[in-house]
């Protein structure tokens, strides 16, 4: 009798420190996986920033050129006066500058806002899938787990504690951009 209740308990043991490995692994691959997926994020707003920016100084460019070649045309072909027609292209380049402006603090805004969004998804699909984890573990094995749960609850709050700086690193990256 005793013989039987020790290996019940040893093969008990041996099974719950296998659920605590895999849980373990798990939440490795998910959290490399989260890793991936803001790296992704990050470089992919870098490069829209980067598009954006590259797109706002070739259009200032060309606009400049435009402008000085129309007001050559202006000034030799109709004669006009220089101080009427530097008027106008002086409110002309304002205003395209104005307009190239509030379109790429608008994009910049809109990649913020996307990043955000798709972290704290991620972050919300970390916490589900912990949770679950944590329900059926406690389904099998109810009165022997409570290291398990402190062990996953522990790691799920790291995780979210990572993304979180990671968010804050994106938007941090994405404000700086904004401002070059």
């Amino acid at each position: 009798m005793f013989y039987i209740t020790t290996t019940t308990t040893t093969t008990t043991t041996i099974i719950i420190i296998i659920i605590i490995i895999i849980i373990i692994i798990i939440i490795i691959i998910i959290i490399i996986i989260i890793i991936i997926i803001v790296i992704v994020i990050i470089i992919v707003a870098v490069i829209v920033v980067v598009v954006v920016v590259v797109v706002v100084v070739v259009v200032v460019v060309v606009v400049v050129v435009v402008v000085v070649e129309v007001v050559v045309v202006v000034v030799v072909v109709v004669e006009a006066e220089v101080v009427e027609v530097v008027v106008v292209v002086v409110v002309v380049v304002v205003v395209v500058v104005v307009v190239v402006v509030v379109v790429v603090v608008v994009v910049v805004e809109v990649v913020v806002v996307v990043v955000v969004v798709e972290v704290v998804v991620i972050e919300v699909v970390v916490v589900i899938i912990t949770i679950i984890i944590i329900i059926i573990i406690i389904w099998s094995y109810m009165f022997t787990l409570v290291v398990v749960v402190v062990v996953v609850v522990v790691v799920v709050v790291v995780v979210v504690v990572v993304v979180d700086v990671v968010v804050v690193v994106v938007v941090v990256v994405v404000v700086v951009a904004e401002q070059l």
